[in-house]
Order: structure tokens, then sequence, then C-alpha cells
């Protein structure tokens, strides 16, 4: 009778769990050029990826570049490993990134950006690997409140600035949309703390238009206020008497090209540094014009220098608007041009932070230190 019941009622059959392998055996990974990975993927900038829960293989196809993209003694891989929570671990033309999904994944991204640039021709810093990891959003963020976005801001490679003496490319997410807005718009505010390379890029795209012949000179200007001080007459001539007030300018001006060349330009007229007082009753025609240290400039200075604007004229203003030098009770130009213009859609406005800070990591924290503060 038994018998006949087990006969009646079949037994139910439990599938097998699959169980995930723990490794990735070496006939699955295969050596790919970057190029044939890009052509797959042609979102992504990543080179030929193998995916598993917590571990991404990175296969390199010129070995001859790993050395650059590791770093001397490994910092780079040490660099990423450190501020992604992730682990690093070079094998031949291989990285093996180990972590969470978010972290592994970023770590891949960086690399294949790093790797790209290298392919380029191009050399990489410990500043450019700290920037890629602003690009993804996470740079000193603690570990358990990361929000980690693995995808880089599309387009940002196109904002490179080429001139005779370097390439810049962006270091920050804010950063490539100042740079988007200098290439593309005539008249931006860019507005932040110090450290964000708003005037240092502001130069560099100045420059680059100059040599690819879109402007015919650049004019870069500053208002001659001293920072909480009161310096006295100083001697001289006129040009040396307002030349430290433009120091910081002519610094900008010589990362992009030599001295020598700075200067031959200078004396043709091709760029001119001078103070904002100097601007009064002038159109300012195919050229690209700067103002530095915008926020020291009072409403008046400010509307007089905006209304220069002539054809074909590129027009940045760049400030601080927490560091004001003005006497007590006097109204910031930039405060109040941000206010008024800010609904005029031919006028680019982009803000940056502390997270946008490239001067130096400590100069970041100071910057949000102080701003808990107010």
């Amino acid at each position: 009778m038994t018998n006949e019941l087990n006969k009646a009622v079949p037994k139910k059959s439990i599938p097998k769990k699959s169980i995930p392998k723990k490794s990735i055996p070496k006939k699955s990974i295969q050596k790919k050029s970057i190029q044939k990975s890009r052509a797959k993927k042609k979102s992504s900038n990543l080179p030929n990826v193998k995916n598993k829960p917590t571990e991404i293989i990175l296969d390199f196809a010129d070995n001859s570049l790993l050395p650059a993209l590791y770093g001397e003694h490994n910092i780079h891989l040490a660099r990423l490993e450190k501020k992604l929570s992730a682990e690093l671990i070079p094998k031949g033309n291989y990285i093996y990134v180990k972590g969470a999904a978010g972290a592994c994944e970023a770590a891949s991204i960086i690399l294949g950006q790093i790797y790209s640039r290298l392919e380029n021709g191009q050399s990489i810093t410990m500043d450019d690997v700290d920037g890629f990891i602003r690009m993804v959003d996470i740079f000193d963020a603690p570990p358990k409140v990361k929000n980690l976005k693995a995808q880089m801001p599309e387009g940002l490679s196109s904002s490179a600035i080429r001139t005779r003496k370097t390439i810049i490319q962006p270091r920050s997410v804010n950063q490539g949309k100042y740079m988007d807005a200098l290439r593309h718009e005539n008249m931006i505010f860019g507005l932040g703390p110090a450290g964000t390379g708003k005037t240092f890029l502001a130069v560099a795209m100045a420059v680059s238009f100059l040599l690819e012949g879109k402007v015919d000179r650049i004019i870069l200007s500053r208002p001659a206020v001293e920072a909480g001080e009161k310096l006295g007459f100083l001697p001289g001539d006129m040009k040396e008497k307002v030349d430290p007030y433009l120091r910081p300018l002519y610094d900008a001006l010589n990362h992009m090209m030599s001295e020598e060349q700075a200067e031959k330009r200078i004396e043709s007229g091709d760029i001119e540094v001078a103070p904002l007082a100097f601007m009064r009753g002038r159109t300012l025609s195919n050229a690209f014009v700067i103002l530095d240290e915008a926020q020291n400039t009072t409403a008046m200075q400010m509307k007089m220098f905006l209304t220069r604007f002539g054809e074909n004229c590129h027009m940045v203003v760049c400030g601080d608007p927490s560091q004001v030098d003005l006497p007590s009770g006097a109204i910031s130009g930039l405060n109040n041009a941000a206010n008024i213009l800010k609904d005029i859609e031919e006028i680019a406005f982009v803000e940056f932070d502390a997270d946008d800070v490239v001067r130096h990591q400590l100069v970041g924290k100071i910057v949000r230190a102080y701003d808990l503060q107010n």
C-alpha cells in the first residue's frame, strides 16, 4: 500500500541553488585593447572589465603605460584605495579591484580615465588623481555615507583647454561646468572660495582663444584694493604702482605660456593687464576680458565694467563673495550684480564650493571650517 501511494504522489524536485564562484578562471580573462572595449561600450571609457559582486578585473593592453598609471611605488593606487575604501591589486596587465560594488566601479572608471590620458601622451600627477576622485563626487566623504556615483560626467573631456605650454582638464564637476560655460557663453560669473581655479581657468581659456584666433586680444583686470591694509603711497610710475595688485594675473598668464612670450604679447598689445579704473569710457570688442577679485568692486564700478561689453566680447567675472575688502558699509558690486542679473538667460553663473578647491586639501578644510563658523 505504501509503495502505491508513493507512486501516486510524485516527489517535487528541488532545484539546486547556484553558488557563485569565488574566483574567475584564467580562460575567462580575455586580453583586449582599450579601443576594442570602447567600441563595444561607447558610453564608457573603461578598459575591459569583468564583474563580480565585490570584485572587478581590469585588463590593460599596453603594459608600458602601467608604471605611470600606478605612480611611483604605486602611489596612485594607494591614493585610490584610501579615498574609495577599495583594494587594488596589480598583477601583470591586470588590476584586481575588491570592495563595495560602488567603490569598485568608481575605481574602474577613474583608472580607465587615467589610462586614456596616458594613451594620448599626457602625464598624470597626484593632483590629477584627486581630480578624478572629485569627478565621481566622493572626495573627502566619510566611508559610511559615501554617495558613490559610478558614472563619470559626460563630455568633460571635450572641455579640455589646450595652450602651447599645457593641456588643462577639469578637476571637479563644477570646474567642468565652468569650462563649458567659458567655451560657449559670452558672459560668465564664476563665484566661489579661493583655490577653486576660477581665475586660472579663465586665463587659460583666454590664451586658448587668442592662439586659435577667436579673439584679437586679452584684457586682464582687477580693482586696486588692499586686503584690509593701508599701504600708503607706493614708489615708481603708474605701472610700478599697480603691478603688485595685478601680480596674480601675471602668475596665471605665465602658466599658459613662457615668460618671454607673455612679455612680447604684452608689448604688442595682444595682452593687456590693467586696473579696473582704466576701463571707463572704453568699448571692449574682439576681446577676452577677465575681471578678477570682483567682490572688491563697488556697485557702480561693476556696472561700468559690464557695460564695456562689445562685439565678439567674452567677459568673465571672478570673485569670492565671502572675502570683501571694501570699507565697512560698502556694497560689493559682485553680490549686487549676481542678484540683479541672475534672471538674464544670456549670462551664465557657476558657483563653486569647498569641494571644488584644488589648491591643496588643507585649503578645502579651511574653507569648510569658515563656512560652518559663518
